[in-house]
């Protein structure tokens, strides 16, 4: 029978497991994490990663015997130098902790799978209830034990619901991001983009821009464009332009039209010091959102993305004992920062960073339905961006495989391009028609308020399905300027 131990050795924890006479060794958490993480090559390439299937099984069997109070006093990153650790150390909720104080990282997943196996508004609630109780490190250790069906079993049955013109996250619901990037930031070209996405039922999450150029002058104009073009036809969606959040606040005391404020976070404080931040500053920002009360349903303001070896290629993954931690617990850890800031969207772009980190299709699979488990489980309305680059061993069955997949789970939100693919960024995502077919495929409808909109103009059909309306017919035509 296998079996589990653990003992100390000068203060480090080494979990050991044996295993058809073999016995493995693994000093202290984060090597124990690493080596129980699904293959990936981000882990590979930070030379944390187990060296064979067996050893990757036994660390994952020593790990399931792990109590989940280790978590709160062993750190993954040291508390005194890390202020993503001090938040989630300083912010834990031992009340919500209390149901399942007792349990390790093995009961833990056997009490998740049982919870959403029982009615939906009661799997929900005991969700909800206990999410301030669990850190990120735990629910990245349970879900190293999971199975993909595991880990949208439970997603599925974990509901977060935010708000600002539109509700997102709804049971029954597929949200979606309209993206109309161009390589100029062409105010036609982005236009048409958009005409093409909202004709195709997409843009009920927001309509984000990734702009060619940061500066704050451009990004106000892409701004007034957004807003022109809601205020025009009445459209209850918020827009966004994905500016560094210093460059939104001064926009936001200029008395430009923001909506959402964006940025990129990490799981660790080196690594957010990259993306040019820290929580002081992504406070601030969410505040000066917040403080324009553009909302009508509600006032979630952030936009936040994150994604697997964000940290690593930063060379801000080191742990505790200078350890390389892997990319799955740092990521999960980067949901604690967004816990913090109440947003209205959070997605991992989870193939974007590309085949050095996540190699193929079956790695980006497997960490879209990791990332969207951990962050719903922590209460966070957790999109994905299906995407990869160019260079990765994946291609649109891959993709067509996760947003499958994350809508048999219950994600809030998908990111969407034209044609699925983005000119400007030079990768691939989602096309309006793949959001389409998510919803029609199971079910799901847009955000009701957007919905609603929809049926106002004319390009709902009494089935709710979007219907097939020429664009030269449409009043949304005059996007575009005159017919030639």
């Amino acid at each position: 029978m296998p079996r589990s131990t653990k003992k100390w050795n000068e203060g480090v924890t080494v979990y050991r497991h044996t295993l058809a006479g073999t016995t493995y060794a693994f000093d202290g958490l984060v090597e124990l994490l690493a080596k129980a993480t699904p293959r990936r090559s981000g882990d590979e390439l930070a030379g944390c990663a187990a060296e064979s299937d067996t050893e990757r099984a036994a660390a994952q069997w020593a790990l399931a015997d792990v109590p989940l109070t280790v978590f709160l006093s062993e750190a993954v990153v040291p508390y005194e130098s890390d202020e993503v650790t001090r938040l989630i150390m300083d912010s834990h909720d031992s009340e919500a902790f209390s149901p399942v104080s007792s349990m390790t990282v093995g009961g833990l997943r056997d009490w998740l799978l049982e919870i959403a196996a029982r009615p939906s508004d009661v799997a929900a609630a005991t969700f909800r209830n206990v999410a301030p109780g669990l850190t990120p490190e735990m629910v990245a250790a349970v879900s190293k034990l999971m199975r993909n069906q595991d880990l949208i079993a439970v997603a599925k049955a974990v509901s977060v619901v935010t708000a600002f013109r539109t509700t997102i996250g709804l049971p029954g619901r597929l949200a979606t991001r309209l993206q109309p990037n161009h390589p100029t930031d062409d105010p036609t070209g982005i236009a048409a983009a958009t005409l093409d996405g909202l004709l195709l039922g997409c843009g009920d999450a927001v309509i984000g821009i990734n702009p060619a150029t940061d500066s704050p002058h451009a990004t106000s104009e892409l701004l007034l464009l957004l807003d022109d073009i809601r205020q025009r036809f009445e459209i209850p969606v918020q827009s966004c332009v994905l500016s560094h959040v210093t460059t939104t606040i001064g926009l936001v005391e200029a008395g430009a039209p923001v909506d959402l404020v964006f940025q990129s976070i990490a799981g660790t404080e080196g690594a957010n010091k990259g993306f040019g931040v820290d929580l002081a500053l992504l406070r601030e920002g969410n505040e000066a959102g917040r403080s324009l009360s553009r909302g009508t349903v509600g006032d979630n303001v952030m936009y936040l993305e994150t994604g697997q070896g964000s940290a690593l290629s930063a060379g801000a993954h080191l742990g505790t004992g200078g350890r390389p931690v892997d990319q799955q617990t740092l990521e999960t850890r980067a949901y604690a920062v967004a816990r913090e800031l109440d947003p209205l969207l959070i997605n991992t772009v989870v193939g974007f960073i590309g085949p050095e980190y996540l190699y193929d299709g079956k790695q980006i699979v497997r960490a879209g339905l990791e990332d969207h488990f951990c962050g719903k489980l922590l209460g966070l309305p957790m999109g994905v961006d299906v995407c990869y680059t160019n260079h990765a061993e994946a291609d649109q069955d891959d993709m067509d495989d996760l947003l499958t997949l994350l809508g048999v789970a219950g994600v809030p939100f998908v990111i969407t391009v034209p044609g699925a693919d983005d000119v400007m960024l030079g990768y691939q995502s989602l096309s309006f028609h793949d959001a389409l077919y998510a919803r029609r495929t199971l079910g799901l409808k847009p955000a009701p308020e957007f919905e609603a909109w929809l049926d106002r103009v004319g390009m709902l059909g009494a089935d709710g399905r979007v219907l097939d309306l020429a664009p030269e017919s449409s009043p949304l035509r005059s996007l575009t300027g005159p017919v030639a």
